[in-house]
C-alpha cells in the first residue's frame, strides 16, 4: 500500500482557507477507502491542535509553522527528509509550497499566483522575493501541481513555466457553516457581512468607504470578521465616521460565524484579485447571497448566483449594497440559485480528482 506523508508544516490553527483546504480535504480523503496509507508531517504548533480530522498517523517533526524562516528552510529542505524516514512514496504539499528536491515524487497544491501576478497587493513585500523563488523550486520539483481554478491553473502555466498536461485543476468545496436552525435575516438591521484576513488584496477598507455614498435609509451596516490582534480597518472606520454603521470582528468561533451567515443581508467579497473564494461557496450553501467583485475567478465559483461589482468603484460597490438592502425579490432570486450552483462542488469530488492525481504521480 503506497504511503502518502502530507506536509502540515503550514497548519498552526491561524492560515485560514488553506488550513480548511487541508483539513475538509483529508476528512473527505478518509472515507473514500484505504488504498493510500497516510501521514502527517506536522509543525510543532500544529501538533498541538485536534488532528482527528486526518486519516493517518500525525508525528511532530519540531518544525516551527509560524516562525518564518524556520519554517521556510523546513519546506525545502526538512519535510523530504521526513518523508523518508517514514517510508513514503509520495510526499503531498497542500498549501502552495513544499520540496526543492526530493527522493520520491511530490504533488503540490498551489491555490494561486498573487505573488507572481499582483505582489504590489502583498502585505510583506519582503517576503515577495523568497516566496516566489520557493514557489519555482517546488513546482519544479514536482511531478504533479494542483490547483484550484482555470485562473490560478493559466498563470502557473504563465508565471512558473509547468506544462498544462502536469497541472490538474481540483476546484474546492464549502463546508456548511453551523448555523442553529433557518436563514432568518435581520430585517431591523440589515447587515453586509465580509470576512477574510486583511491582506490589502481583499479591498474591505472600500467597502467601509463606499458606505457613505449611500443615504441612511438604504444604507447596511457592515460587519467584517476574520482579524488577528490590532485591526488597520480601525483608522478606516473614523477616517469616514462610519463608527456607527461598522463593526470589526476578530477571529471567531464557527458558532459565532455562523450566527452572522443566519442573520446577514449579503456576503461581500469585493477583491482585486484572488484564487477561489470558500465565504462565497459556503454562503450560496446556506441561501445566503453574494455579491462578488468582477473578476474572473469569482465567476468560476458563483456563475450567475451573485451580483457583480466593480472593486475599483465606490459607487459600484454603494450601488450593489444599495440593492441587497432595497430589492429583496431579488435577493430570493440569488439565494435559490446560489442553493443550485453550491451543489456543484462537493469534498468528495475534491478528494476524489486528489487521489487521481496521487495515482498519475505515482505512475498506477
Amino acid at each position: 500500500m503506497p504511503r502518502v506523508a502530507v506536509d502540515l508544516l503550514s497548519y498552526t490553527g491561524t492560515k485560514g482557507g488553506m488550513e480548511t483546504y487541508a483539513r475538509e480535504l483529508y476528512r473527505e480523503v478518509g472515507r473514500q477507502g484505504n488504498e493510500f496509507e497516510f501521514i502527517g508531517l506536522a509543525s510543532s504548533e500544529g501538533y498541538q491542535l485536534d488532528h482527528s480530522w486526518f486519516p493517518g498517523e500525525v508525528v511532530d517533526t519540531g518544525i516551527s509553522g509560524e516562525n518564518r524562516f524556520i519554517w521556510a528552510f523546513g519546506e525545502l529542505f526538512q519535510v523530504a527528509r521526513h518523508a523518508k524516514r517514514h517510508g513514503a512514496d509520495l510526499i503531498h504539499s497542500p498549501a502552495t509550497l513544499g520540496p526543492a528536491r526530493s527522493s520520491m515524487p511530490t504533488v503540490v497544491t498551489m491555490h494561486d499566483m498573487l505573488y507572481w501576478s499582483n505582489p504590489e497587493l502583498m502585505t510583506t513585500p519582503l517576503y515577495t522575493a523568497p516566496v516566489k523563488f520557493m514557489e519555482r523550486l517546488a513546482s519544479k520539483n514536482a511531478a504533479r501541481v494542483l490547483t484550484i481554478s482555470e485562473v490560478s491553473r493559466t498563470e502557473i502555466e504563465k508565471y512558473l513555466h509547468v506544462p498544462r498536461a502536469r497541472i490538474d485543476l481540483v476546484p474546492l468545496a464549502g463546508t456548511m457553516p453551523s448555523i442553529d436552525g433557518e436563514r432568518d435575516p435581520d430585517r431591523q438591521r440589515p447587515f453586509v457581512l465580509a470576512t477574510g484576513n486583511r491582506r490589502p488584496h481583499k479591498n474591505w477598507a472600500s467597502l467601509i468607504r463606499a458606505l457613505p455614498l449611500l443615504a441612511e435609509h438604504e444604507r447596511p451596516h457592515l460587519v467584517i470578521t476574520g482579524s488577528h490582534g490590532d485591526d488597520p480597518l480601525r483608522a478606516v472606520v473614523e477616517e469616514t465616521g462610519m463608527q456607527d454603521w461598522v463593526e470589526l470582528k476578530g477571529w471567531l468561533t464557527s458558532e459565532e460565524l455562523g450566527e452572522l451567515y443566519r442573520r446577514a443581508t449579503i456576503m461581500a467579497m469585493p477583491s482585486f484579485v484572488d484564487g477561489f473564494s470558500l465565504p462565497a461557496l459556503e454562503s450560496m450553501m446556506v441561501g445566503l447571497p453574494v455579491m462578488m467583485s468582477d473578476i474572473p475567478v469569482y465567476h468560476e465559483v458563483c456563475g450567475e448566483a451573485a451580483l457583480y461589482l466593480d472593486p475599483n468603484s465606490l459607487d459600484s460597490i454603494a450601488a450593489t449594497m444599495r440593492t441587497a438592502v432595497t430589492q429583496p425579490d431579488e435577493l430570493e432570486r440569488l439565494a435559490a440559485a446560489g442553493l443550485e450552483r453550491a451543489a456543484a462542488f462537493s469534498w468528495a469530488r475534491t478528494a476524489s480528482a486528489t487521489l487521481e492525481s496521487f495515482r498519475t504521480a505515482l505512475g498506477r
